[in-house]
């Protein structure tokens, strides 16, 4: 017997024990859509703690339930200064709903569109940061994020940057990147599909 989604949420290991539900959460701003879902700047009422509340649809596809679930099981697992922390995900038909941790700074890209061209310094501790996160999720996970890019890159006010957003990591265990997936702008050119050149 297959175990329902719910089950499966209920079976996830959490970093940060929070028993979430959507009626104890005030929602304070939208943060932007993509990838499926929409994010929203969200305050839990019970602790008062600022959260971003990422929701998702619940596809029929098997294979997209299961990506939603490892997504889900890697942001549990993950305990770094690099990697976004999750407080707990929860059911609110017919979304997937993961809270997480806000970054009030924003995504890299946004900086960059508010901003423009960034110090060389900055750049460089961005990058820093970044191969800190995959270092982290290989050496500790064996996993590959396999869609670094701008937006899941963000940023806050204590100067922190953390990689986000793992819908394709790809377990390097399973997978030494045989497969195409990513976002196609940031893809190297010999990893772009054909039809993409």
């Amino acid at each position: 017997m297959q175990a329902t989604l719910s089950e499966k949420l209920a079976k996830l290991k959490l970093q940060i024990n929070l028993d979430l539900k959507g009626g104890d959460l005030e929602k304070l701003a939208d943060l932007g859509q993509g990838n499926g879902g929409s994010v929203e700047k969200v305050k839990h009422i019970p602790t008062g703690t600022i959260m971003a509340k990422k929701s998702v649809l619940i596809d029929a596809k098997s294979s997209v339930r299961k990506q939603i679930l490892r997504e889900l099981d890697i942001m549990h697992e993950c305990n770094s200064e690099y990697i976004i922390s999750c407080y707990g995900s929860f059911i609110e038909d017919p979304n997937v709903c993961t809270c997480i941790e806000f970054m009030d700074k924003g995504s890299f890209d946004g900086i960059y569109k508010s901003y423009g061209a960034l110090p060389v310094e900055v750049v460089g501790r961005v990058a820093m940061s970044v191969l800190e996160g995959l270092t982290y999720l290989y050496d500790v996970h064996r996993i590959i994020h396999r869609d670094i890019k701008p937006s899941n890159i963000l940023f806050n006010s204590e100067g922190q940057i953390k990689l986000c957003d793992f819908g394709v990591s790809g377990e390097l265990i399973n997978s030494i990147a045989h497969t195409f997936v990513g976002t196609s702008v940031y893809m190297s050119v010999s990893k772009t599909p054909k039809y993409l050149n």
